[in-house]
């Protein structure tokens, strides 16, 4: 499998550039020597160019700093959602697809309710309720994305669950919680995982997408959806203060959705 992924030259970049944000998230002084909150009012609307990467805001400051120290807060947020969309998801689906029958029926039909509410538009909703911030938008992202991953689950339990080796299990006299957390857990897992990729693309989207209506971090905390929306004032006069982060963010997805595909394909 290795072997495959390192012959995609697409995948390499795409990996690359995906730890490239991973990295500069946690040690954004490797990539950049400037502050994110410093002003210099001589210095504002400058153009992208070789002092300033990115170019800088309105306030002077260095918007590829700012970009690069955005990084954490949307990345903390989106493995938040990510955890919980991925132990609620698996708990709903393992619970409706190994004991079936009401269970599985109430169960789909709440995940079926959920899925009729657009993603968005859910997690905008919980967001209202609980309050502005990077925790609410991530619990709010992260409830959204719940359905798809216990739809997944179920299906992949259910498939399982079929399999010679299960039934061998338990003829064997395996218990079935030995059997569920032995053999039908870890052989459910792969879909998931890919899942788990494809959705932190989406994740982001949505987080940034919420930071850009005004729910994210407070100013003047440089989260990308913020970044993005501050700059729409500019867009004739100062093209580059919502194109670059925006672009910065799109290539992360778009890396995010390559990656999950490779996987998928070398995996089936």
């Amino acid at each position: 499998m290795t072997g495959t992924l390192l012959r995609r030259p697409i995948f390499l970049v795409a990996l690359s550039y995906l730890l490239f944000v991973i990295v500069s998230a946690f040690f954004p002084r490797l990539f950049t020597a400037d502050d994110p909150y410093d002003t210099h009012p001589e210095a504002a609307i400058l153009p992208p160019g070789g002092g300033h990467l990115f170019g800088t805001d309105n306030y002077g400051r260095d918007l590829w700093t700012r970009v690069l120290y955005g990084s954490p807060l949307t990345i903390q947020a989106t493995l938040i959602a990510l955890g919980i969309a991925l132990v609620a998801g698996l708990t709903l689906g393992v619970v409706s697809g190994f004991f079936g029958g009401t269970t599985d029926a109430l169960l789909m039909r709440i995940i079926d309710v959920l899925l009729a509410i657009p993603g968005l538009l859910l997690a905008l909703s919980i967001v209202t309720a609980l309050g502005y911030g990077t925790i609410p938008v991530a619990v709010a992202v992260g409830v959204g994305i719940v359905p798809g991953f216990a739809r997944t689950t179920r299906a992949e339990v259910l498939r399982v669950k079929t399999l010679p080796y299960v039934e061998a299990a338990r003829a064997a006299g395996a218990s079935w919680a030995r059997v569920l957390l032995r053999h039908i857990l870890p052989n459910s897992w792969g879909p998931v995982a890919v899942l788990a990729v494809l959705d932190g693309g989406v994740a982001i989207i949505a987080i940034s997408s919420l930071s850009f209506l005004g729910f994210g971090a407070a100013p003047p905390a440089a989260e990308w959806g913020t970044l993005i929306a501050d700059g729409r004032n500019y867009l004739i006069t100062a093209w580059w203060l919502s194109l670059l982060p925006g672009l910065f963010v799109a290539l992360l997805v778009l890396s995010l959705n390559h990656i999950s595909k490779t996987l998928q394909e070398v995996t089936r």
